[in-house]
């Protein structure tokens, strides 16, 4: 593959997730004509195509000429964060990814490096950080703050007034209550919420919480 051209979109994270974000960040790229689309791993592995796009180094996709925008489609946030830090160290710009059904409504802020992945939502007025996953049918309500590395996972609700802090986990089909403007309901860093919880309080930094009403397992 020819890989003079001045604007490059790599994908850092080839696995499962990234396989599904990867055909909405060739639909950024196909915006501008010649440009190209890497999927982009750490180390030396085997680099061979994967659903007909390259496979390439992060040191090859850092040092090609011109532009180079990036995103990182891995579930651990830790990772997501390390990987984000280092792109941006070697000159590569962060770009958001938006399904074209995505609906985002009025008054949010949104930070960079975000995915949303179809059927997502926010709704209006919430904050949102760095890096954020939503994967299909998650959605953030109103004036909701959410940290920086959130991942939600497929059918995650977020409803209003809710506080989650950096490198939260948000499970398959949780449910959060809604807080209120004088007291949100707080999920704290690097906190789990399980598959299909319902969290009714708050949920204390590095907890992890399952069931309905979600609790805390005990380690």
């Amino acid at each position: 593959m020819d890989r003079s051209n001045g604007v490059r979109f790599g994908l850092v994270g080839a696995g499962g997730y990234g396989r599904e974000v990867m055909p909405l960040l060739r639909e950024i790229a196909n915006r501008q004509p010649g440009s190209q689309v890497y999927f982009v791993a750490e180390g030396d592995q085997k680099l061979e195509a994967i659903n007909g796009v390259e496979l390439i180094s992060l040191d090859t996709f850092s040092a090609l000429p011109g532009m180079g925008y990036f995103n990182v489609a891995i579930g651990d946030s830790i990772a997501r964060e390390r990987i984000a830090t280092q792109c941006m160290q070697a000159g590569l710009k962060p770009v958001s990814i938006f399904a074209p059904n995505v609906i985002v409504l009025d008054g949010n802020e949104i930070g960079e490096g975000a995915v949303f992945s179809p059927f997502s939502m926010v709704t209006s007025n919430a904050r949102i950080g760095k890096f954020f996953h939503a994967n299909i049918y998650a959605y953030v309500a109103h004036d909701c703050v959410v940290g920086d590395y959130v991942t939600f996972a497929p059918g995650a609700k977020c409803n209003g007034n809710v506080v989650i802090e950096n490198h939260a986990y948000i499970g398959t089909g949780a449910v959060l209550k809604q807080g209120s403007s004088s007291k949100p309901l707080v999920i704290g860093e690097g906190a789990v919420i399980g598959m299909g919880a319902v969290v009714t309080k708050n949920v204390a930094p590095g907890a992890v919480v399952v069931g309905n009403p979600a609790r805390e397992m005990q380690r």
